[in-house]
C-alpha cells in the first residue's frame, strides 16, 4: 500500500488518529424543555454544516430537581434513546458519592447506553472515582462508553495527570464556579467572570494544569462556562482566549447563542487552512517524504500540526479548499 493511499489522520497520526476528533463545544442543558430545544439546534446545525458541530449533554446534576432524580433519569435516558441517528448526545450523571448515582448510570447507560456518544461525571476528586463509575458502567451494560470528567477542585487539579492516563477517560472538563469556591473566599468572585478567570494566578494555573495534563495523555481539555450568556463579546473573546492562550480544544456551552461564537473562536483561520490545505496535497504528493514549501522545509511533524488544523476547520464548519475536502468526503465517525 503506497502511502498517498492512507489516509492522513492515519499515517501521520497512527495510533492517536481520531483522539481529538471530539466537537469543539459541548452544550448542556437540564429543563425537559431546553432539552428538546437543544436536540432540535443539533439537528438544524447538522443540517447547516452537512455533520454534527456540537455535542448535546443532558444534564442530571445541575437539572434533576431535588427528590425527582430518578424520573429525570428516566427522562434523560428517553431523550437520548429517542435522538435521531446523527445525533451525539451524552448525560452528565450526579457525583459518584451521591445518591443517585447508581440509579443514574444503571437508568442512562442501560438503556440508552447504545446511543450516548460519552457520560460527564462531576465532582471526580481521583482515579478511584473513575474506577467507580467505570464499574458502574460495566454492570450497566456500557462497559463501551468513554468517561468525561469534571476537575472541580484544588486536590483534583493536583490529580489531573493521574486523571488524564486512565484509558476510559476521553476528556477533562474544568468547572470554574465550583473551583473557586472550593477556595474559601481566597479567590474573588471576579475569578469566575469572563474576564478574571484568565486573570486570577491559582484559576490560570489550573486550566493550564488541566490542559497539559489532557496533552500529554492524548485527550481532549474542555473548557468551562462563561455564566455571562447575554455577552456575546465576551463569549467569544474568552473562547479565542481559551483556545489560544491555554490549549483548550473545545468549551462547555450554556446558552444556544454561546454555541456559534465557540465554533467561530476555535475555527482556524481562512488563511491557516489554505497553506495547510496546500502543504499537506504537496506532502501527499511526495507519499509523505520532506518538502520544501516557500523556502521552508516540512516533515511529518509540520504535517501533523498541518492536518489538525484542516480537521478543526472541519470540526468548526470552515469551507475546506478543493484539495482537501476529499480527505472528508467519507468522513468517519466521530470518536466515541
Amino acid at each position: 500500500m503506497s502511502a498517498q493511499s492512507v489516509h492522513p489522520a492515519q499515517i501521520l497520526l497512527g495510533a492517536q488518529a481520531g483522539a481529538n476528533r471530539l466537537p469543539v463545544c459541548d452544550h448542556y442543558s437540564g429543563v425537559e424543555s431546553r432539552m428538546r430545544k437543544s436536540l432540535q439546534l443539533q439537528a438544524e446545525l447538522t443540517a447547516e454544516y452537512g455533520h454534527c458541530v456540537f455535542d448535546v449533554t443532558l444534564d442530571c446534576e445541575d437539572g434533576a430537581p431535588v427528590g425527582l432524580e430518578r424520573e429525570h433519569a428516566v427522562l434523560v435516558a428517553a431523550l437520548a434513546r429517542d435522538a435521531a441517528p446523527e445525533a451525539r448526545v451524552a448525560a452528565r450523571v450526579h457525583a459518584v458519592d451521591h445518591p443517585a448515582f447508581a440509579h443514574d448510570v444503571a437508568t442512562i447507560a442501560g438503556e440508552a447506553g447504545h446511543r450516548l456518544c460519552h457520560l460527564m461525571l462531576p465532582k471526580v476528586e481521583s482515579v478511584d472515582d473513575v474506577l467507580q463509575a467505570e464499574r458502574a458502567l460495566q454492570a450497566a451494560g456500557a462497559g463501551h462508553l468513554p468517561l468525561h470528567v469534571l476537575i472541580e477542585s484544588p486536590a483534583a487539579v493536583q490529580r489531573a495527570f493521574e486523571i488524564a492516563a486512565h484509558p476510559r477517560v476521553q476528556s477533562l472538563s474544568f468547572g470554574l464556579m465550583d473551583f473557586v469556591s472550593a477556595h474559601g473566599g481566597a479567590i474573588p468572585a471576579a475569578g469566575m467572570s469572563a474576564k478574571g478567570q484568565f486573570e486570577h494566578p491559582l484559576v490560570v494555573r489550573a486550566k493550564l494544569e488541566i490542559a497539559a495534563a489532557c496533552h500529554a495523555h492524548g485527550k481532549v481539555p474542555s473548557h468551562c462556562v462563561v455564566t455571562e450568556f447575554h455577552d456575546p463579546q465576551a463569549m467569544q473573546a474568552a473562547a479565542q482566549r481559551a483556545a489560544q492562550e491555554f490549549g483548550f480544544t473545545r468549551m462547555w456551552s450554556i446558552h444556544p447563542g454561546q454555541i456559534r461564537p465557540i465554533l467561530a473562536a476555535f475555527a482556524p483561520q481562512t488563511a491557516e487552512i489554505e497553506l495547510a490545505s496546500r502543504i499537506l496535497s504537496a506532502a501527499a504528493g511526495a507519499d509523505w517524504a520532506p518538502i520544501s514549501a516557500d523556502g521552508v522545509l516540512h516533515d511529518r511533524a509540520s504535517y501533523r500540526y498541518f492536518w489538525q488544523i484542516l480537521e478543526r476547520a472541519h470540526q468548526t464548519g470552515r469551507a475546506l479548499p478543493d484539495a482537501a475536502r476529499g480527505w472528508f468526503a467519507d468522513t468517519r465517525p466521530l470518536s466515541h
